[in-house]
């Protein structure tokens, strides 16, 4: 099973590490299921930036960024090469290690969970 660990742009949100993440789940679903803050307006459908994050390690071990995500992503506040949205990225392998960094929420209009 695959392990992320989140940290936070806002610094006073302690670090959190998930274990046990299942090979086809995506990000946003992990951020769901264990009461994680990361707004997402479309639903987890790529139609908006709002679950907008950075892989700061793992990029090998979820789905490839497609052009409809990078068009989003341009979207996005502050984004950078290691920009992605959590709705697309799948976790490919049980055995992923990846770090996520989650932007500041504050500045984010949108739904959580």
């Amino acid at each position: 099973m695959a392990t992320i660990k989140f940290t936070f742009e806002d610094k006073d949100i302690p670090e959190k590490i998930v274990e046990g993440v299942e090979e086809g789940y995506s990000i946003l679903e992990v951020t769901e299921d264990h009461d994680i803050h990361l707004n997402h307006n479309c639903g987890g459908v790529c139609a908006c930036s709002t679950c907008h994050i950075y892989i700061n390690q793992g990029e090998d071990d979820i789905e490839e960024i497609s052009d409809k995500e990078e068009d989003f992503i341009d979207r996005a506040i502050n984004p950078r090469l290691e920009s992605r949205l959590a709705c697309q990225c799948v976790v490919l392998s049980d055995d992923a290690i990846i770090e996520v960094e989650i932007p500041d929420q504050s500045r984010i209009i949108g739904h959580e969970h």
